[in-house]
């Protein structure tokens, strides 16, 4: 009988014991951490960069072409890999003022690259303008490049030692809005897009844009700043009377541009 109840007690110890076990591992009255956040994190500062040409002065921003770029991109034949390229020429001027779009007998810039401002925390005072060259068009393929697209994208071949500003010869951008963007760290910029291309005369699109900022900091040597400003957007060409089998009608374009306070 002893050994009987000896068994017994051991039995019930082991279903008490069990259930112990059970109820610590379900974790039935612990509270569970929260899920990791998957928003985006937005994260904006207050720098502001105002233009200006004075050599020497900190506080004036001054655009460096050398290290910036106008890229395009469109698929071949609209189903390929895509062709790609760039402009030589471009530049940060306002040139809705008619009076000068004209040719400039100079080897650098034409005119002073100052038709912008921006502010980190305040888009709406941001705004820029901007132009490039249509037949300083570089693909790295010479059979295309001093041939088929100049007269595709209907204008004319560079003249040495002329920078050619003229109405059939440049593509306009200049901005109406910028906003917040809601759903990451950039801004949305709504602008003007002028180019004549294949028609008669200039039109003029409202586009929509991204603008991303690369935040102001020093260059590895200590010796000045840099900021960046990377803007993407697509056209139509076809929408400015341009006619070619070997491209897809939607272009994209993206503008990196760096400035400097040296």
């Amino acid at each position: 009988m002893k050994r009987l109840n000896n068994k017994l007690l051991l039995i019930i110890l082991l279903i008490i014991s069990g259930y112990g076990i059970i109820s610590s591992c379900t974790h039935k009255d612990q509270v569970l951490p929260a899920a990791v956040s998957t928003a985006v994190k937005i994260t904006r500062g207050n720098h502001v960069h105002l233009p200006g040409l004075t050599a020497g002065d900190t506080t004036q921003w001054k655009f460096d072409k050398v290290h910036s770029a106008v890229n395009w991109s469109t698929p071949f034949l609209e189903v390929g890999a895509n062709l790609t390229g760039k402009f030589n020429q471009f530049g940060v001027a306002d040139l809705s003022n008619n009076t000068k779009l004209q040719n400039y007998s100079v080897a650098g810039q034409p005119l002073p690259d100052t038709s912008w401002a921006f502010y980190e925390s305040q888009p709406e005072k941001t705004h820029f303008a901007g132009y490039v060259q249509i037949n300083t068009i570089n693909t790295g393929e010479p059979g295309r490049d001093g041939g088929c697209l100049v007269t595709t994208l209907a204008t004319t071949k560079i003249v040495p030692g002329t920078q050619n500003l003229t109405v059939t010869n440049i593509a306009q951008i200049k901005t109406t809005s910028v906003t917040f963007d809601p759903a990451a760290n950039d801004y949305i910029v709504v602008f003007n897009f002028t180019w004549q291309g294949g028609l008669a005369s200039p039109i003029t699109q409202s586009i929509t844009g991204k603008l991303t900022y690369v935040p102001k900091a020093l260059v590895p040597s200590g010796a000045y700043s840099d900021f960046g400003l990377r803007f993407e957007f697509q056209i139509n060409k076809a929408d400015y009377g341009i006619i070619s089998t070997e491209t897809a009608d939607k272009i994209d374009i993206v503008i990196n541009a760096n400035f400097n306070n040296k």
